[in-house]
């Protein structure tokens, strides 16, 4: 058995790689080629804390997986990561646990990797300035994605804080130099980020929409990715009753994202319009049909993901001999 660390799991896949896992894995998805139960959730109330059990099996790859990942805000009062998360990885065909990895790390980089999947397979090839909301925990990897896959002159970031912001935009400066030369700058505000923005993506837990949906231009793509339960809505009402086209990554999103829920409920939106995007990258149906729509990428995850990109850590380590090997 191998265990593999944060930084064993950052050598081993780049965000590049990553985001192609969660092609593969939302591939398969739509397939029906995995199966993923609905996940655990175990309530901690005398922590405010609640621990997710989350499962996948892949037989086209032969591996079995579960994510165990806890959300415990207080984490944060002892400087330790509030939703921190650990993967197990087993073999498909015996059932052996082969990997035991770090969960943390990857579930940033899966959650930015499945964003750049959808902001590749929507937004206009011509993109050229984005905008970034949110500078939390898994801002860096948002960022990342989106540079990845387009190639932008400029992205604008906000953040509530301004201390945040700046310490922001100087990190990721120093980050990015000499890999990408996009212009990282700070916005005054979210509507200026998002204004004349060819891609916007959202990474906050907020219960109330982060920016004027009204402020999204035609054929501009916008990606929510931050609000996970039916109370968080990053995305106004307005902006998907707007939206001429709506992806998701799974079903699951259509329960768990208070994005989609509203705008639903209020009779807004039809749930039946929405494409899951794993049939838009493998052809089933249409995304993008041209450049003056105005398209919406909402994800809230799946272990599908977890485990198709914790198996492609796994073979990379096999083949560069990292990680420790251990016995129990």
């Amino acid at each position: 058995m191998l265990l593999l660390s944060a930084s064993d799991v950052r050598a081993l896949v780049t965000m590049p790689q990553a985001v192609d896992a969660s092609k593969e894995a939302l591939r398969l998805h739509s397939r029906g080629r995995c199966d993923v139960p609905l996940r655990t959730a175990l309530d901690v109330p005398t922590h405010d804390g609640r621990t997710l059990v989350m499962p996948a099996h892949v037989p086209d790859l032969d591996t079995v997986g579960i994510k165990i990942v806890s959300v415990f805000p207080r984490n944060a009062e002892l400087a330790i990561a509030s939703v921190p998360a650990t993967i197990v990885l087993l073999d498909g065909t015996t059932g052996v646990v082969c990997a035991v990895m770090d969960g943390t790390y990857l579930t940033a980089l899966r959650t930015g990797a499945v964003q750049g999947a959808g902001t590749d397979a929507l937004a206009r090839a011509d993109a050229r300035v984005g905008a970034l909301i949110g500078t939390g925990g898994q801002a860096a990897q948002q960022l990342e994605a989106m540079l990845c896959v387009r190639a932008f002159d400029e992205v604008r970031v906000f953040s509530r804080n301004p201390e945040r912001l700046a310490a922001f935009v100087a990190s990721m400066r120093e980050r990015l130099a000499g890999r990408y030369e996009t212009r990282v700058v700070a916005a005054s505000s979210s509507d200026a980020a998002v204004d004349g923005a060819d891609v916007v993506t959202c990474v906050t837990t907020s219960a109330l929409p982060v920016f004027d949906g009204r402020l999204a231009a035609a054929g501009a793509h916008v990606n929510g990715v931050g609000a996970f339960t039916p109370a968080m809505q990053e995305l106004d009402s307005g902006l998907l009753a707007r939206a001429d086209v709506v992806v998701i990554d799974t079903a699951a999103a259509l329960a768990e994202a208070g994005d989609l829920i509203a705008p639903i409920e209020a009779g807004l939106l039809d749930a039946g319009a929405i494409l899951e995007l794993g049939d838009v990258l493998t052809g089933a149906v249409a995304g993008r049909a041209n450049a003056d729509q105005l398209t919406v990428f909402k994800s809230v995850g799946s272990a599908v993901l977890d485990v198709v990109t914790a198996h492609k850590v796994y073979t990379a380590a096999l083949t560069q001999g990292r990680g420790q090997k251990v016995d129990l």
